[in-house]
């Protein structure tokens, strides 16, 4: 089930959050950056297989200074194409408008590879790549305050691994929003035969 935050899998941007550190009394700590740009964008999914759980979950991730659009977002279901390689992909995305545009729509309808499900309005809770990005902005994006976009991708590449070595972490995120992933029945078969 990919999804991407407002990300993601929905698009959102990467808002970095100030944690708390140690100065000497009475010094407050400044982070001190040469930042050219204003923000950055991410996109991500998270692929859990319906039928075969024990493959591990999946995440690929797409990052970009900016933000995304319709053209943007396009681009990036490109390259998850690629990364899925030809299988089926159920993608949950939120209401952001890039999601669900006339040009979106349009050429998901040419995908046969592509489904879209609709995320339920303010609901981030629902959304297990919401979990993702929190844990990525609460290790390696907290007080991060680098000089280049590449510092941020270096970053975030560090935490995408963090997630992916831990072959529990990424179910944990589809756990805590309560949501599950059950195997379709065959259309012959009654659950009760």
């Amino acid at each position: 089930m990919p999804g991407s935050s407002s990300s993601t899998n929905q698009a959102s941007p990467c808002s970095l959050k100030i944690r708390r550190t140690y100065s000497p009394r009475g010094r407050t700590p400044l982070l001190r950056h040469r930042l050219n740009w204003k923000r950055a964008s991410i996109a991500g999914a998270l692929g859990y297989h319906s039928t075969d759980p024990d493959r591990g979950a999946r995440l690929c991730f797409h990052l970009k200074p900016g933000s995304y659009d319709t053209a943007g977002l396009i681009e990036v279901l490109e390259q998850m194409k690629v990364f899925y390689r030809g299988e089926r992909v159920v993608l949950v995305w939120d209401g952001l408008s890039a999601h669900w545009s006339r040009a979106m729509r349009a050429w998901v309808a040419e995908q046969d590879w592509l489904t879209l499900e609709r995320l339920p309005a303010y609901a981030p809770e629902l959304n297990p790549v919401e979990l993702l990005w929190s844990s990525l902005k609460k290790r390696e994006l907290a007080n991060l305050a680098g000089d280049h976009l590449a510092d941020v991708a270096d970053a975030t590449e560090q935490g995408i691994r963090r997630i992916t070595t831990n072959p529990r972490l990424p179910w944990s995120f589809l756990a805590h929003t309560g949501l599950s992933i059950h195997p379709p029945h065959p259309p012959n078969l009654r659950k009760d035969q």
